[in-house]
């Protein structure tokens, strides 16, 4: 099926070492610079830069899926929807021990931007940190 069919989008999350997850979706979510942002079929045309958060998609099989990204861009043109991170994570790939260690050693290294995509990490598994 075609993205511009059905009121879907065409997804792709990209890392710097990876596709982390591509597909078809009827919405997606993500916290930019000016806000939270949602993008659904027809939206027009933009280019935003990501801060550190979660991004949810809905998926056309009724799967939520919920990624921790650091900072990046997001593209939206003609039902297509990218999003370019140098760190993606797929909700199912965090581990709550090794996050809580990343924001300890950041916090004690006084980097606030580690700390944030760590905490963005925390969110995307439903953790407050």
């Amino acid at each position: 099926m075609a993205a511009s069919d059905a009121g879907t989008l065409q997804i792709e999350l990209v890392a710097a070492d990876r596709v982390v997850w591509s597909g078809q979706a009827t919405e997606i979510s993500a916290r930019t610079v000016n806000g939270d942002l949602g993008v659904l079929r027809g939206h027009a045309p933009l280019l935003s830069l990501l801060v550190p958060g979660v991004v949810v998609i809905k998926s056309t099989d009724g799967e939520t899926v919920r990624v921790a990204v650091a900072e990046g861009f997001l593209s939206v043109a003609d039902d297509h929807v990218s999003i370019l991170s140098e760190e993606i994570s797929l909700e199912s790939e965090i581990d709550t021990a090794t996050i809580e260690a990343e924001i300890a050693t950041a916090r004690a290294a006084e980097d606030p931007d580690a700390v944030l995509r760590a905490e963005a990490k925390f969110r995307t598994v439903g953790k407050a940190s």
